[in-house]
């Protein structure tokens, strides 16, 4: 697709294709943003996201073949220059800061309206940055010494997602086969998540994981 240089490419990136469908509707209301592309998984959205075939990258998180930031990450590293809009069903209270700090241009929920999602895109495309107000306080707590934050926040990002499915009350098997490890290094996860939450069980673990709303 030929599309003019003063027009945004828009890569859409979700698993679901009533999300896509309604994506591109609400794109197609604009005159200076177009849908140039969809991807339903991680290849896809690899394949598709590389250096000149698009300027936005609309990214769902939970795509089939890569778990929470890992699937951001591998596509800045292919094409570091284009911006990425993270859409989520996760709250910014859970993912924002990660993926931001991994590379995300902004964050949005899902709930967000069609004339935010718009501005958004923009925005990003002109080489800005899309938090709201609360993203926004919430990087800025980033500054502060660790020992101010909750504990999962210190987590690093394998841990965070591991952490998220004990929570699910998914056994060690089932997280392994979730994220592609072996089962003896889910349980190495499994104890080093005991130490850094001062949890002295699975129970607690996904007790803190639900308690802090860290599960879908």
């Amino acid at each position: 697709m030929r599309v003019p240089k003063t027009v945004i490419r828009v890569l859409i990136a979700d698993d679901h294709p009533v999300v896509r469908h309604g994506l591109r509707q609400i794109i197609g209301e604009t005159s200076d943003i177009v849908a140039v592309g969809e991807a339903s998984n991680a290849a896809e959205v690899l394949e598709r996201a590389r250096p000149g075939e698009c300027d936005v990258l609309l990214l769902d998180l939970a795509m089939p073949g890569a778990v929470g930031v890992e699937l951001l990450q591998a596509v800045k590293r292919a094409n570091p220059d284009l911006a990425v809009l993270v859409l989520s069903i996760h709250p910014e209270d859970q993912y924002a800061v990660r993926v931001l700090r991994a590379g995300a241009a902004g964050y949005m929920t899902k709930e967000s309206a069609a004339e935010e999602l718009i501005h958004a895109v923009r925005k990003v495309r002109a080489g800005g940055r899309y938090v709201t107000a609360a993203v926004a306080e919430t990087l800025a707590g980033w500054l502060d010494q660790d020992g101010t934050r909750s504990a999962h926040e210190l987590l690093s990002n394998r841990e965070f997602e591991v952490l998220r499915l004990f929570g699910r009350a998914l056994s060690v098997r089932h997280i392994a086969r979730e994220l592609h490890l072996s089962e003896k290094t889910v349980s190495t996860y499994r104890s080093r998540l005991l130490r850094k939450m001062d949890c002295r069980s699975t129970a607690e673990l996904i007790r803190y994981a639900v308690q802090n709303r860290l599960v879908d």
